[in-house]
């Protein structure tokens, strides 16, 4: 990744309710949802929502599809796997053990295993 296009990714997610998105859209998984349920759950207007999900699709970190007469959203795992990869490229100087234990946290942990290992 280009840091011009993490600049674009950081710019889509510094805003809430994209940010918002993207953590929804992460935790239903590949089968994503509708920009009617993204609306709800974000508690933003249709056209409101629209204008957003353009903007993360545009960063590259959501992905549309067509299903019937429905647009479905779903997290873009490549386009945020390689915005960590930017981050993470040149870990620590050259000492991978420092970010070692941020690198091996599984990503799809049970959210109360999550809570209980933070607590």
């Amino acid at each position: 990744m280009k840091a011009s296009q993490a600049l674009g990714a950081f710019a889509a997610l510094s805003q809430e309710t994209r940010l918002g998105i993207v953590r929804l859209l992460v935790r239903e998984g590949p089968n994503g949802l509708s920009a009617g349920a993204i609306a709800d759950a974000a508690k933003v207007s249709p056209s409101n929502i629209s204008f957003h999900l353009k903007e993360l699709e545009h960063a590259g970190l959501i992905e549309a599809r067509r299903e019937a007469r429905s647009i479905i959203y779903s997290a873009s795992y490549d386009g945020l796997r390689d915005l960590i990869g930017f981050l993470m490229k040149d870990c620590c100087a050259g000492r991978p053990e420092i970010c070692a234990p941020v690198l091996a946290e599984p990503c799809c942990s049970p959210l109360k295993a999550r809570k209980r290992a933070h607590a």
